[in-house]
């Protein structure tokens, strides 16, 4: 009975001593997964630490990266704004010479020769006279002879010989009286039957065209128009010195419409429209040139057509006198 107490107290000893060395053995477990965990603690602070400092010195190299950017772009900047200052005043002085260039060509143009800008509307006018009238010759005076400068010699459709226009252009910021005198005389010379002083300065008080101390004036616009007027009216006359004298009876009758009111009205009524309307046509000029051409082609047709069927008869009848298609004082 002792023995087996012995024996069980034994037993209960080699239970406490295995119980106590497996306490020892779990306390020095959880010992170990402790410092197993602050070890691992540590080591992610570490590795976040590590991380931080990482991005930290990227960014630092990032931003040292830029600020290199930035000045290498500063200096290109500078440099290319330096090469574009320099590249602007030269051409600032280029463009200032050029600008003095052309004041000076300018000046010298403003201060050419009236007998150079009178030129340039003779030639004007000799286009203008050869373009319109086809069958008549159109000669130049030249430079240095004595006369005016363009001789028109007057042709009807056979080539019958009516008449010598002489016309004088003057290009002049004044008008001048003695200029009529001058073409008077020279007309005199070239023995022209008519003459006509085209000038882009008109007298005191003149619009269009008139008749002054036997020579017609006229600004370029209306160098036409008279000219159809003149060149009709020496035809007529050369009609009536090659007419036998005489009519027959149908000639009675149209003398006696040709010289009654109703055709006076009418040729004054078509002449009257003419006037208003060319009026009108250099008004809208410049806003309605494609028209302002059309219309006038038409009118200078009517114009032409009514003066030259009012010369036609005359030559044949004693028509009465209609102001507007003969020579006179009167002004337009």
């Amino acid at each position: 009975m002792k023995a087996f107490e012995n024996e069980r107290q034994l037993s209960d000893s080699k239970k406490n001593q295995e119980i106590k060395l497996l306490n020892e053995q779990l306390g020095q477990g959880k010992k170990q997964i402790e410092e197993m965990q602050n070890t691992e603690l540590n080591l992610r602070k570490e590795k976040i630490a590590l991380e931080d400092a990482k991005r930290a010195f990227e960014l630092e190299k990032q931003r040292q990266l830029d600020n290199e950017r930035e000045k290498i772009r500063h200096d290109a900047i500078e440099k290319a704004e330096e090469g574009m200052r320099s590249t602007i005043n030269e051409k600032d002085k280029q463009l200032q010479d050029a600008i003095k260039v052309n004041q000076e060509l300018q000046r010298k143009l403003q201060q050419g020769s009236q007998q150079t800008q009178g030129e340039v509307l003779e030639l004007e006018l000799e286009e203008i006279l050869k373009s319109e009238f086809l069958y008549d010759e159109i000669m130049p005076v030249p430079k240095g002879v004595s006369g005016a400068d363009i001789i028109q010699k007057v042709k009807d459709r056979s080539g019958r010989l009516c008449g010598h226009i002489a016309w004088e252009s003057k290009k002049t910021k004044a008008w001048s009286d003695g200029w009529i005198q001058k073409l008077k005389d020279d007309q005199r010379t070239i023995k022209a039957d008519l003459a006509v002083i085209v000038s882009a300065v008109l007298p005191e008080g003149v619009k269009g065209f008139v008749f002054r101390e036997g020579v017609w004036i006229c600004d370029i616009k209306l160098a036409v128009a008279l000219a159809t007027a003149l060149r009709i009216n020496l035809e007529s006359i050369t009609r009536e010195k090659a007419m036998s004298i005489g009519k027959n009876e149908k000639m009675e009758v149209l003398y006696s419409y040709l010289t009654g009111i109703e055709f006076k009205q009418r040729v004054e009524a078509i002449v009257e429209a003419f006037t208003n309307m060319d009026e009108g046509l250099r008004k809208e000029r410049l806003a309605f040139e494609k028209i302002w051409s059309e219309r006038e082609k038409q009118i200078k047709k009517v114009l032409t057509n009514t003066v030259g069927m009012y010369g036609d008869l005359s030559g044949l009848v004693a028509l009465p006198q209609i102001k507007k298609l003969e020579l006179g004082e009167e002004t337009i």
